[in-house]
């Protein structure tokens, strides 16, 4: 908000003017003087500035988007499925939709290039809905680092490395949950959701 400064010159009277200039008596009582020099207290308003509403549509495409890194992150909660099976019920619904998903050949690279070329890099789109989906992308990508570093070092099937994969694998898949519930949330209300080490990546890239 831009603040406003009021700056008052007052010019100082000389004393040759104050003697220069003649003294008027007011004929009319004090009260009357009172009043004309009182102003009327004007009554306070409280503006509320709402925002325009999010369109429908762009609530739709900035959920959808969310799916992208979501399908993609339930490959690291394979630990946490095989320890809790009871998790999995949680996921049941959605392996109709998953498995169309892993059905479509290359649908993981075929998702990321329609989402950033076709939504992220599109200017017909509005702000909102290309954060979002920028957002969705950024995850996407920190998702793959995990995978290349397990590559790096093979961690084994025993010892403390592979302890350290499992408990990576879990923190991962736990975020990523967090991050698909906040952000599908979010924009299915029409807000914007700013998610934890992705917001600001996908900020400067916009």
């Amino acid at each position: 908000m831009a603040s406003i400064h009021l700056l008052h010159g007052l010019s100082p009277t000389t004393p040759k003017t104050l003697k220069m200039m003649p003294k008027f008596h007011s004929s009319f009582p004090s009260t009357i003087a009172n009043r004309s020099l009182s102003f009327p207290k004007s009554k306070s308003r409280t503006i509320t500035c709402s925002g325009a509403t999010t369109p429908a549509t762009d609530r739709l495409i900035s959920a959808v988007s969310y799916t992208l890194p979501f399908f993609n992150s339930l490959q690291y909660g394979r630990y946490l499925f095989f320890q809790f099976p009871k998790l999995g019920l949680l996921f049941e619904p959605l392996l109709p939709l998953l498995g169309l998903y892993r059905s479509i050949p290359y649908s993981s690279f075929v998702a990321f290039f329609a989402l950033y070329l076709g939504v992220v890099r599109n200017p017909s789109f509005s702000h909102y809905v290309r954060f979002n989906a920028m957002q969705a992308v950024t995850l996407d990508v920190l998702l793959v680092l995990p995978l290349l570093i397990q590559r790096i070092f093979s961690p084994g099937q025993a010892g403390l490395g592979y302890k350290l994969m499992v408990w990576g694998h879990n923190g991962i898949f736990v975020f990523s949950v967090l991050c698909f519930v906040y952000g599908l949330v979010s924009s299915i209300l029409g807000r914007t959701p700013y998610l934890p080490f992705v917001a600001d990546a996908a900020g400067r890239q916009l």
